[in-house]
């Protein structure tokens, strides 16, 4: 079942709704939206897990305002999301830029009504280096993507797919792919993009105690595997879960490992 949520006056976020028991809440990330998680909607509903995927604002079926694009704001969605369905006992499961809202929402809400923390491929604490930071991208090679996004955004987006995935994709699925950041609003990928380049959680990672779980593709392009080591270190509760054939796109470069690990983290009793 979907539902449209008002998060703030005038502007509804879309969130899917499918299965019962324990909810788990799907952040995608940029330029995608919720249908980037479809694989892992029937492996949760069999195993008694309910799947929450919210199309962030400006994504998929939600609405494209101006403004937003911020990770403040973006958790404040996912909380109206939250609050809204009347979720208790929550895992939040951020990708990519998906990782950072769910970081964000815990500093912001606290930890009292989750129960795990699953960041996958996650764009956090940093996606750009600092002077005191040296992983990842420098903040122009952000300032390129925006370029080429204004220039030819199904282009960029076509590129982007190939730096995505490790393991060979047929054309059909490269498409689909392609068809979700379409979905996304121009200047929501662009004003997002800004978000992925400015903002830092550094600040925000010691005080997570909850059970969490990394999972990272070691071969990915996007998000280097170094920040899930670094996350490792920082978050004490934490385990890396390393995926050695995946590129960014873990769920689809490994699908059964990634549905295994998945399901294991969400019946375990917690992370030694």
């Amino acid at each position: 079942m979907g539902h449209y949520i008002e998060v703030e006056a005038g502007v509804k976020v879309y969130a899917e709704d499918i299965g019962i028991g324990q909810p788990v809440v799907f952040i995608h990330g940029w330029p995608l939206n919720s249908k980037s998680f479809e694989s892992q909607v029937g492996e949760l509903a069999v195993n008694n897990f309910r799947f929450i995927g919210i199309d962030l604002r400006g994504y998929g079926k939600s609405d494209k305002p101006w403004s937003g694009y911020d990770y403040d704001t973006a958790a404040s969605d996912v909380k109206a999301v939250v609050d809204h369905l009347e979720l208790e006992n929550i895992v939040l499961a951020g990708f990519s830029m998906g990782g950072p809202i769910a970081i964000r929402y815990l500093s912001k809400y606290g930890q009292d009504n989750v129960d795990k923390l699953l960041l996958m491929g996650p764009a956090a604490p940093l996606f750009t280096q600092r002077d005191d930071f040296k992983i990842g991208m420098p903040p122009s090679g952000v300032d390129d993507i925006i370029k080429q996004l204004k220039m030819d955004r199904p282009l960029f987006l076509s590129k982007f797919s190939d730096m995505f995935f490790e393991q060979k994709k047929t054309p059909e699925f490269l498409r689909w792919f392609q068809s979700l950041g379409l979905e996304a609003g121009a200047h929501s990928t662009i004003l997002s993009a800004i978000s992925l380049r400015d903002e830092d959680l550094r600040d925000e990672i010691a005080g997570i105690s909850l059970p969490t779980a990394i999972f990272h593709g070691k071969k990915d392009q996007i998000c280097p595997f170094e920040l899930a080591e670094l996350l490792q270190k920082e978050i004490p509760n934490s385990v890396l879960v390393p995926f050695e054939n995946s590129g960014h796109g873990i769920n689809a470069d490994e699908p059964d490992k990634f549905n295994t690990e998945l399901i294991k983290f969400l019946k375990s009793k917690g992370v030694a």
